[in-house]
């Protein structure tokens, strides 16, 4: 039995690492999705409006198969219109990292945008008196200043992100959940793996809680002194 139990601990580094990479994707999405609501301009309001609202209103076991399988199949379309040979492969773990970073891309969008409407306008008036110009306002000034705003709701979106990992095992990614779910069929004793997959997940999520409440302390330091 414990070799099982290893394999679901290699399983579990394997989870953290698609995590990880999602975050970073949904990151750059939800940033480039916030910047278009905001940009004032119609065709970009519209494109993130559309890809925000589809995709929070489409169940994720159904969005990370859409995504999955028709992503594939319009990658070897496009190759193909390009004149080159042969079906292309997108490996699981690189297909499990964008697909739920596309998902969580929408999420992240939402919560960076009503984080950057919160920083105080004369904020950035006054960078732009000092001959700023817009990109360097947005990272010198506005960004510092929204993550206080943002870490609530990043850190749901984070916790969810987490656990939606899961759904990876359906596209063929053998991540703790696919291993739980092999080991319990081979002992007939689903009850003991997924519950030790069940309590590695908590354990990510209670030391995710613990670091992003720091964070969110930290950067509220200015915050409460200037209340006092």
């Amino acid at each position: 039995m414990s070799g099982y139990f290893f394999s679901i601990l290699e399983g579990a580094l394997l989870t953290v690492g698609v995590s990880l990479g999602a975050l970073v994707v949904s990151i750059v999405l939800g940033l480039l999705g916030a910047a278009a609501k905001l940009s004032g301009r119609r065709g970009w309001v519209a494109l993130a409006t559309v890809y925000t609202t589809l995709i929070r209103g489409i169940p994720e076991l159904v969005l990370m198969l859409l995504v999955f399988y028709g992503g594939s199949i319009g990658l070897n379309h496009l190759v193909q219109a390009l004149g080159f040979k042969g079906p292309v492969d997108i490996e699981p773990f690189t297909a499990g990292v964008l697909t739920i970073g596309f998902i969580y891309g929408a999420y992240m969008t939402e919560t960076f945008r009503g984080a950057i409407l919160a920083v105080p306008k004369g904020q950035m008036e006054a960078a732009w008196a000092f001959g700023m110009g817009p990109v360097r306002t947005f990272f010198r000034i506005t960004v510092p200043q929204m993550v206080r705003y943002a870490l609530p709701g990043f850190t749901n979106n984070w916790l969810v992100l987490i656990k939606a990992t899961a759904l990876v095992s359906l596209i063929g990614l053998k991540d703790m959940t696919f291993l739980a779910k092999q080991a319990s069929a081979a002992t007939r004793e689903p009850f003991t793996f997924f519950l030790f997959a069940a309590a590695l997940f908590l354990a990510y999520t209670s030391v995710s809680l613990w670091v992003l409440r720091r964070l969110s302390e930290r950067y509220s330091l200015g915050a409460k002194r200037g209340e006092v």
